[in-house]
């Protein structure tokens, strides 16, 4: 895994994409354990994050991750937010001057952004939250040294959908206890669709 400027910025068009094309279904999926906005809000936010970094020059992958970051705490409502946010800015502090990453320095920057949305959101794995589908993602490709695109959209998926049967203990899902239970995290599946969209820039690099 070799990633440089230009595919992190693929990697963002790719997100974006991906969470248009599915705006209806993650508000569906926030509305019966959440606001009703997530999809929304994150639509919102993608669409303002690859305004922003298809018209900058990077000399970093560090600089492209800081203005995602800091684009989608400005632009995303709710906790997603401060909480995607957190883990973007954490990564580009790992990456602040590297020009392309390699796979240590990607699961370094990996791993730095899930300890930063834990300790923002004071959540751990198995409380139905975006962290359920990034615990995973970070075991797989601290454990795997090469990882492939149908490896990681596999793991993010059924992470993602693992979630359905878990009662949420922290987040406005939480309120509703119980009735948490059946329902995919909204923020889970959002991260499934940055996953993904990973994935593609990694498929076309290997093709």
């Amino acid at each position: 895994m070799e990633l440089n400027v230009d595919d992190i910025v693929q990697w963002m068009i790719n997100a974006n994409d991906n969470i248009q094309e599915n705006k209806d279904d993650l508000t569906t999926l926030d509305q019966p354990i959440g606001d009703g906005d997530h999809g929304i809000n994150m639509a919102r936010g993608f669409q303002e994050v690859v305004a922003k970094v298809s018209n900058e020059h990077y000399d970093t992958v560090g600089a492209v991750l800081k203005d995602v970051a800091v684009t989608l705490m400005s632009k995303v409502g709710g906790a997603s937010g401060p909480l995607f946010g957190t883990a973007f800015l954490q990564m580009s502090m790992t990456m602040k001057a590297l020009t392309t990453v390699d796979r240590d320095a990607f699961v370094r920057g990996l791993t730095a952004a899930l300890d930063g949305v834990k300790q923002r959101g004071k959540a751990d794995a198995g409380e139905k939250t975006m962290i359920d589908v990034w615990q995973p993602v970070v075991t797989l490709c601290k454990e795997t040294s090469d990882v492939r695109a149908d490896e990681l959209v596999q793991t993010a998926q059924a992470a993602m959908e693992k979630t359905k049967d878990m009662l949420a203990t922290k987040g406005r899902a939480a309120y509703f206890k119980e009735k948490s239970i059946g329902h995919i995290d909204p923020g889970a599946a959002s991260s499934y669709y940055i996953f993904s969209a990973l994935a593609e820039v990694l498929q076309e690099k290997n093709e």
